[in-house]
């Protein structure tokens, strides 16, 4: 078996509020979308900003991200890329590639400081930001 890694890390606004729909098994599916920014400088010598566009997919969020998840703020969403294929309603097949979160955590709170909540969708456990701090005197350097 070969090895292979399909894992994406994002940093980015969200473009509308997010929306939660329910399966027929009732698991809740959270869609939303998630705007990046690159800046380069241009061949004039001028910084340019690329802003690109992610759909991302959330399953069984808590009822803290359903209602925080809104246009404007900051989130980091870990997870992988997906692909499907639909027929719309004029019968024309349409592709998307989304990003499945297995991972969301807000960067800023309702009064806009740093957040360090976390949400892991897929299990729905919730783990702590590791801490760790080293008062050793007795290094040599």
């Amino acid at each position: 078996m070969a090895f292979s890694l399909n894992k994406v890390m994002l940093i980015g606004n969200l473009g509308r509020d997010a929306e939660t729909r329910f399966t027929t098994n009732n698991v809740s599916v959270t869609n939303f979308t998630l705007a990046t920014t690159n800046s380069y400088k241009g061949k004039d010598g001028n910084w340019q900003n690329e802003t690109t566009w992610h759909n991302i997919v959330a399953f069984n969020l808590s009822d803290y991200f359903k209602e925080n998840l809104k246009k404007g703020k900051k989130f980091y969403v870990e997870g992988r890329l997906t692909k499907r294929d639909y027929t719309d309603k004029d019968g024309i097949k349409r592709y998307s590639t989304e990003v499945v979160s297995e991972k969301i955590i807000p960067l800023e709170s309702a009064g806009g400081e740093a957040s360090m909540q976390e949400e892991t969708p897929r299990n729905g456990s919730v783990s702590e930001p590791e801490i760790q701090t080293e008062e050793n005197d007795d290094l040599p350097f």
